[in-house]
């Protein structure tokens, strides 16, 4: 426990940052459980003997990082880590990305089945309206939260064969990839925020208004034509999503 846990006075590392880190070991160990009540400002202080500027800097930072969450009156918390979506910039599952923050990744089937395509998706890809497609419907888990809802029309024509998969189990990326004309090379996703509707707040267990990360992709393979066209709306709450830009 941190009370047997010592910072180095001597070194240029600053106290703060060294308070952070033993925080956050603490926590990775098990020591502090998501939702435990970790040690006062007060405490802290006493407990290492630094100033309690020093330790609101430290657990400003952990709060920052959404590892820590402060109830007024009550005290400040271990948070559930988010799930940090890396798809937004790589072709890569969501089991994945739930896997990678150390949560357990699972998948609701809502609809599968033959449809034809909405006017609007229809007129986003490019097809006629009563073009036939496969509808997948998903409801996606980390542990027990419901993290996001998506929904997915793909070309029947060529993707006719995913119907006799299971998507529960499977990843849909990984299932497109048996064929080659099928396998997604290149994504072009757009990302907006918005409130949560009825819909958001039934299925992802929010309130309806509360902010969601809304993302549509539109697949291609290497030929170019459009195999997956999704409608994502991540809980905002849950999750978070990395851009790593260069300079050329």
């Amino acid at each position: 426990m941190l009370q047997e846990k010592t910072l180095d006075k001597n070194t240029p590392i600053p106290l703060y940052f060294q308070l952070e880190k033993l925080i956050l070991e603490e926590i990775e160990s098990g020591a502090y459980p998501v939702g435990s009540l970790i040690p006062t400002e007060k405490e802290l202080s006493q407990m290492f003997d630094i100033s309690r500027t020093t330790v609101r800097q430290a657990i400003a930072d952990l709060v920052q990082k959404d590892r820590l969450y402060r109830v007024k009156s009550k005290g400040t918390f271990v948070a559930r880590p988010k799930v940090g979506q890396g798809f937004i910039q790589n072709i890569q599952s969501f089991a994945d990305d739930v896997s990678s923050a150390g949560r357990t990744p699972r998948t609701e089937i809502l609809d599968m089945r033959v449809v034809e395509l909405p006017q609007d998706v229809a007129f986003q890809m490019n097809l006629p309206v009563d073009t036939k497609a496969v509808y997948l419907y998903r409801k996606r888990y980390a542990d027990s939260e419901p993290i996001v809802r998506v929904m997915t029309y793909l070309p029947y024509d060529l993707c006719g064969f995913v119907l006799e998969h299971d998507m529960a189990c499977e990843s849909l990326y990984q299932v497109l990839s048996e064929r080659e004309d099928t396998r997604v090379t290149h994504i072009i996703r757009t990302c907006e925020a918005r409130a949560a509707n009825a819909e958001d707040a039934a299925v992802l267990d929010i309130k309806r208004g509360k902010p969601i990360h809304y993302f549509v992709s539109m697949g291609h393979n290497q030929n170019g034509r459009l195999i997956e066209y999704s409608i994502a709306r991540y809980r905002g709450d849950q999750s978070r999503f990395r851009v790593e830009l260069y300079r050329e």
